[in-house]
């Protein structure tokens, strides 16, 4: 059996677009819609295209990057550096310790483990059931 080669001119996944279906007017929508900043897989529907098609379209035309949402700061708000660590608080590093804004968690620790509930759960591995032969 033989297969047509992906790179073979004329080869195009069912639904894919040539860079020939970019018409001036199309291009146009896609530049109006990504400028409003819309989800690349809602430009998709609205222009009867996949979001993979609209996201290669954009990096080709060399559009603006969009803006990325601020990540949430899920650390508490006092940053805790090595030396305001107290023996009740959680030891877990914060970054990395070469960067100035490296610290550690400093929440409270669960009794007999240097961190605190959060971090042990990501630190320890609960032992397997041992099944008994009976």
């Amino acid at each position: 059996m033989c297969r047509q080669a992906a790179s073979a001119p004329g080869w195009l996944a069912e639904g894919a677009m040539s860079n020939n279906d970019w018409t001036p007017e199309r291009i146009a929508a896609l530049m109006a819609l990504w400028s409003e900043e819309l989800p690349t897989s809602e430009i998709g529907r609205r222009l009867g295209i996949t979001k993979n098609a609209v996201i290669g379209k954009v990096h080709r035309l060399g559009l603006p990057k969009r803006r990325q949402s601020p990540k949430q700061d899920l650390e508490p708000a006092d940053v805790i550096r090595l030396d305001n660590l107290s023996a009740d608080m959680c030891s877990w590093p914060v970054g990395n310790p070469s960067d100035e804004g490296f610290h550690f968690c400093g929440g409270p620790k669960v009794l007999g483990k240097p961190y605190c509930a959060k971090h042990c759960a990501v630190a320890y591995i609960k032992p397997a059931k041992v099944r008994g032969n009976g």
